[in-house]
């Protein structure tokens, strides 16, 4: 019998309960809601309002949207996310999407209402105001706008999202908040774990906020131009794991107030702060011992304490934190210590030591810091030997030992750190060889070993390493020949082998990548072929300065912009075509035996000129305009040359121009009074020329108003002495208190690499030859304050004027062998800063006035073959001058003299010099001559250059500007 009926549906119930279920829960599956029109409407919008980069670089989610097809569903579209149950979006990440346009108050963005996450990081909107109506998505948990060149005023109404756990507004450079301040605006978001306002310009102090913030387990508030001190209840944030407060500071009153730490604060953050994994104070002045309790910090992974002004012993127990990886302490001078033996492995990843006074040789055990990727000790007081152990560290990319005084040879167990990317070991004491090891480097990148002792030739396997492109071994004492050829294989842009003893031919074939070649200060002698063309096509610098180079000009690549090669024994003419070079912004050619005329160049040649040098060359004729055109001349110089002729009027166009030397040569005409036009103009040198006619009737609106040295001497001028040219003649003052104290130049230029391009500059030095003190004295560097006015070896008549008194800071004054006549007026006496004053080879009459006495720096003083009368003024610096400051002049009587003061006798009237002959000996004996400006020079990359305080002493004016005294040269 079959079983009832009954019995058989209770028995198969279960089996029907089972299946129901799985009928259910699929037709669940199959029935998620879709996105809602109005979401998918929105975003369709959005997307179309903007531009989407096409690079390959680029993520490119919205690609995907599309009502097309079986992507017509907006849950699906890259970058959406959407609630599960109801459809809406309620997550928008299109970070590193590749964007670019604005977003304003009416995006259909802010339609999507049900939004709690929102990353628009690492795009471009253009500048664009975060709009107002960010207000609308009022249930944002997270919302992310960093890196996408927001600009303008933070909105309040960001502190409306009250549900924020997460904001980060970081990086954003044109992005500040003013109005809202920081307290207003998040002030009352109780529920934030993150906040990154890290670049946004707030420039205000830390408020008292954190009590509020109490779930804060991220700040980052880098660089937004916080000052004033730190408040102390940031240490009530127990649930920090990071914190980063660096590089703040603001700029008020000529000078930086930064953002300071008390010890007390610090150490009670770090007590409480137990949970800290990164912390970074970086610039924060806390100027205090670095304190222990750091050590305590067992869950940290990265410490950045650089710039704080930290002095006293580092506490070695750091090095042993179980979890620190990344460890910056650099930029603290008075930090001191060596390094433990490393008895114990260590997951640290970067070591940054730079600028401490971290001393000590490196012990060979920092080879169980296995992990390390990154080593920087520069200009620290390491010593020793570079342990052959540091080639152990395998995982190096980059090694930087610059500045310290290691000795010894290159370890050859370098070679063994084949990830390494960068090299820098410059400014030690290393001697030997470049080890040929080296060439297994084949990740490297840079390579730096400048101002050591090292020996040998040059290591041409370690130059063609295949990612090689920066290299720079000047300044030791490599020899041998230049064998170009052995470099076809490389990819070399910057290449430094200067001041080294390399010699024989310039072969001028090899590497077509070069863009910069510095060859300096060596004893190459010649280019091998004549005339030489210079094949390295994207070539923008060379430098072949001070070798004995031979032969004539090399024929440059069209794109040189800068091109230097002074000091050697080239002859013959300016080629042509060095009018191609369009792009020429330094030419210093000085200090050969090259002649003939400049090249009448057109089109485009001098636009971009900035520096121009050919002193001390057999040049002739007449200067063509396009030579001295440009707008961005600073410093022309063509002193101890054949030019002829009057100065081409194109000068005037020369607006930015700072010195123009156009000394010993043939020029001639009326003084060019339009240069007072120059604004910029701070050195003005015609000496020895044949300019003549009068100067008594200038005109005032010849300002010269930034003139600083000025000198006229040894030509034919007459008339009045000119001194209203300097009617707007102020004593100098330091303009920049980060600027170098002497005149230079810094030209820049710019290597492209791929997709990378680097920045490089010279300082290019301004020098010269000076008599001071009755002696030709060579100064390296010429101080910006240093003024001075040279009228000697003319035809000046007439009274010198009391308003000469009106020169306030001059240092340098010579108005000697003219025919001034006239009484000294007293009122040179107040000319407080005088050195030098050479009134000699006039017909001054009369005393001595008393107020020079109050010359209390005036350490040269010549008033010799005049007529004056009187007993010589006693005391101060006049105890100083020696018979011949005052001889010749017959009336004259009292020390130093032997004549002594009451003697009846008459003064006996002296003709001046130019009533004698031009030849006379007398001329060079009293005349005070500038003779000549060159320069000095220097490298410089990536440097910050301190302020120098300067003060009135000779001894240190001679040192510190390398002033030696000159043998006297007779014409």
């Amino acid at each position: 019998m079959g079983l009832p009926l009954s019995l058989f549906i209770f028995m198969r119930f279960p089996i029907v309960l089972s299946l129901l279920h799985l009928v259910l829960t699929h037709s669940s599956s199959f029935m998620q809601p879709r996105c809602h029109h109005d979401d998918s409407s929105a975003l369709l919008q959005f997307k179309e309002s903007l531009v989407i980069d096409k690079s390959p670089y680029c993520e490119k989610k919205v690609a995907s949207w599309t009502v097309e097809g079986n992507k017509s569903d907006c849950c699906s579209w890259d970058g959406v996310e959407c609630d599960e149950h109801t459809g809406h979006v309620i997550g928008l990440n299109l970070s590193s999407s590749c964007l670019f346009g604005s977003i304003n108050s009416n995006s259909s963005l802010f339609r999507l209402v049900h939004l709690q996450s929102l990353s628009l990081a690492d795009n471009d909107f253009n500048g664009s105001h975060i709009p107002s109506q960010v207000r609308d998505l009022s249930r944002l948990i997270d919302l992310d706008l960093h890196l996408s060149n927001f600009s303008g005023q933070i909105p309040s109404e960001i502190s409306q999202l009250l549900h924020l756990s997460s904001l980060d507004l970081s990086n954003n450079f044109d992005l500040e908040l003013k109005k809202p301040s920081l307290k207003s605006l998040v002030g009352n978001m109780t529920r934030l774990q993150k906040l990154d306002l890290s670049y946004v310009n707030i420039s205000s102090t830390v408020p008292n906020i954190f009590a509020n913030l109490s779930s804060l387990t991220h700040l980052g508030l880098s660089r937004c131009g916080f000052s004033g001190q730190i408040p102390s209840e940031i240490s009530q944030l127990s649930h920090l794991s990071s914190l980063d407060l660096s590089y703040n500071y603001m700029y008020a009153f000529d000078h930086y107030i930064t953002l300071e730490l008390k010890e007390p604060i610090l150490r009670s953050l770090v007590a409480n702060l137990t949970s800290l994994q990164k912390l970074d104070l970086s610039y924060v002045n806390i100027s205090s011992t670095m304190p222990n309790i750091l050590a305590n910090l067992s869950s940290l992974t990265s410490l950045t304490l650089s710039d704080c002004g930290l002095h006293g012993e580092f506490p070695k127990d750091i090095f042993k934190l179980s979890k620190l990886r990344h460890l910056y302490v650099g930029y603290n001078e008075g930090l001191t210590n060596y390094l433990p033996d490393f008895t114990w492995s260590s997951p640290l990843e970067t070591l940054n030591l730079d600028y401490t006074s971290f001393s000590g040789e490196l012990p060979a055990s920092i080879e169980n810091l296995g992990n390390l990727i990154e080593l920087s000790m520069i200009n620290c007081n390491f010593s020793g030997f570079i342990p052959s152990s540091l080639g152990n560290l395998t995982k190096l990319t980059y090694l930087d030992l610059y500045n310290n005084t290691f000795v010894g040879n290159i370890p050859h167990s370098l070679g063994n750190l084949v990830q390494l990317s960068s090299l820098d070991i410059s400014y030690n004491q290393l001697t030997g060889p470049v080890p040929l090891i080296l060439g297994n480097l084949v990740q490297l990148f840079e390579l730096h070993i400048s101002h050591n002792q090292l020996t040998g030739p040059v290591p041409f396997e370690v130059l063609n390493l295949p990612q090689l492109l920066f290299v720079d071994l000047s300044y030791n004492l490599l020899h041998g020949e230049m064998h170009f050829e052995l470099m076809n294989g490389t990819r070399l842009v910057f290449l430094k082998l200067n001041n080294n003893r390399l010699s024989g031919p310039i072969l001028t074939f090899g590497p077509t990548t070069l863009q910069y070649l510095d060859l300096s200060n060596n004893f190459f002698t010649s280019f091998g072929q004549h005339p030489t063309f210079v094949p390295w096509t994207h070539l923008q610098v060379l430098d072949l300065r001070s070798n004995s180079l031979q032969g004539s000009l090399p024929i440059l690549p069209i794109n040189t912009s800068h091109f230097y090669i002074s000091n050697n024994s080239l002859t013959g003419n300016i080629p042509k075509l060095f009018c191609n070079l369009s792009s020429l912004e330094v030419l210093d050619l000085a200090s050969n035996n090259l002649s003939g005329s400049l090249p009448r160049c057109s089109g485009n040649f001098g636009d971009s000129l900035l520096l121009l040098d050919l002193q001390r060359n057999q040049f002739e004729g007449s200067i063509p305009k396009n030579w001295i055109k440009g707008g961005q001349l600073k410093i022309i110089k063509f002193s101890q040359n054949k030019f002829q002729g009057r100065l081409p009027r194109s000068l005037i166009k020369c607006t930015m121009l700072k010195v123009l030397d156009l000394s010993d040569n043939q020029f001639d005409g009326r003084f060019p009074f339009w240069l007072g036009y120059l604004p910029n103009l701070e050195v003005l040198i015609l000496r020895s020329n044949k300019f003549n006619g009068s100067m008594g009737t200038v005109q005032t609106y010849f300002k010269f108003p930034k003139m600083q040295i000025f000198d006229i001497s040894n030509n034919d001028f007459m008339g009045m002495l000119p001194l209203r040219l300097f009617e707007n003649w102020k004593a100098r003052q330091f303009e920049n208190v980060d600027s170098l104290p002497y005149i230079y130049e810094d030209p820049y230029f710019i290597l492209h690499t791929g997709d990378a391009y680097y920045q490089y500059s010279y300082i290019y030095t301004y020098s010269m030859i000076l008599a001071n003190k009755g002696k030709n004295m060579f100064y390296e560097k010429v101080f910006k304050l240093l003024m001075v006015i040279d009228f000697s070896s003319n035809k000046f008549v007439g009274e010198i004027p009391k308003f000469i008194e009106n020169l306030k800071g001059i240092q340098l004054l010579n108005l000697s062998n003219n025919c001034l006549t006239g009484h000294i007026p007293p009122s040179l006496g107040n000319l407080i800063e005088l050195e030098a004053l050479d009134l000699s080879q006039n017909k001054l009459s009369g005393d001595i006035p008393q107020q020079l006495t109050q010359l209390t720096f005036l350490e040269f003083f010549n008033v010799s073959h005049n007529n004056l009368t009187g007993p010589i003024p006693q005391g101060k610096q006049f105890g100083t001058f020696e018979n011949n400051s005052f001889e010749g002049n017959l009336g004259l009587c009292g020390k130093p003299l032997t004549k002594t003061c009451g003697n009846s006798d008459e003064p006996t009237s002296h003709p001046s010099i130019f009533e004698e002959s031009q030849n006379s000996e007398i001329l060079f004996e009293f005349g005070w001559k500038i003779v000549v400006i060159g320069y000095g020079f220097g490298f410089v990359v990536g440097v910050i250059i301190g302020s120098i305080v300067i003060a009135r002493k000779h001894d240190w004016l001679m040192k510190t500007f390398r002033i030696r005294p000159l043998s006297r040269r007779r014409r």
